[in-house]
């Protein structure tokens, strides 16, 4: 069975929250730990989700807010080669995250480099992290599919998601994108093969 890496964002995401009934609800599911969630660094939190994918071999990643962030920041690293799919829910923008919540994170800057794994970015028409204007920038700079889930605000406890059914959709929905790209791929490289023995 495929391990789901779950990516929370600034501050974890506490009880009651939707990730964390994933995480009670699918034994496959598994928290990646950060050692700081009050004061993130990029270094550090990639560091943490690259041992977890280390160990898992393969999984699909189902992140929040900065989780997102931290999920596009594997676009040109190895360990994205270990990514079977990524399920991004309310991306935060880092300026107004920044300015809501001054000091606390040190994560770079918004990373633009597509994802070299299937993904389906979920927002919100009312989301204060994150305009829908820069929600489909970035989803197409990301090359994922975007999801607007209409007034939604940040898609947390705070805006009405603690156990939240519609998530577990667009993960099955993820995946069987992911498994009809895969088949692609396969197919392609057995007539680069052909192609080439031929030659």
């Amino acid at each position: 069975m495929t391990r789901v890496l779950i990516l929370p964002g600034l501050f974890g995401s506490a009880e009651g929250h939707w990730q964390r009934h994933w995480l009670n609800e699918n034994p496959d599911s598994r928290l990646v730990k950060q050692f700081d969630w009050n004061r993130p660094v990029l270094n550090g939190w990639l560091a943490a989700l690259e041992t977890e994918l280390d160990a898992a071999g393969e999984a699909y990643i189902v992140a929040h807010s900065l989780g997102c962030v931290l999920a596009a920041h594997l676009a040109q690293r190895a360990s994205a080669g270990r990514v079977k799919g990524a399920l991004l829910v309310a991306p935060c923008d880092l300026v107004p995250t920044q300015r809501l919540h001054p000091g606390h994170i040190s994560f770079s800057t918004m990373p633009t480099a597509p994802l070299p794994f299937p993904a389906i970015v979920v927002g919100s028409l009312n989301d204060q992290y994150m305009t829908l204007d820069r929600l489909t920038l970035f989803s197409r700079l990301w090359k994922a599919e975007v999801r607007n889930i209409g007034q939604a605000g940040h898609i947390n406890i705070a805006s009405g998601y603690g156990r939240w059914a519609g998530g577990y959709a667009l993960l099955e929905t993820l995946k069987i994108k992911a498994a009809y790209l895969k088949k692609i791929q396969q197919k392609r490289r057995g007539e680069d093969a052909l192609a080439w023995t031929a030659s």
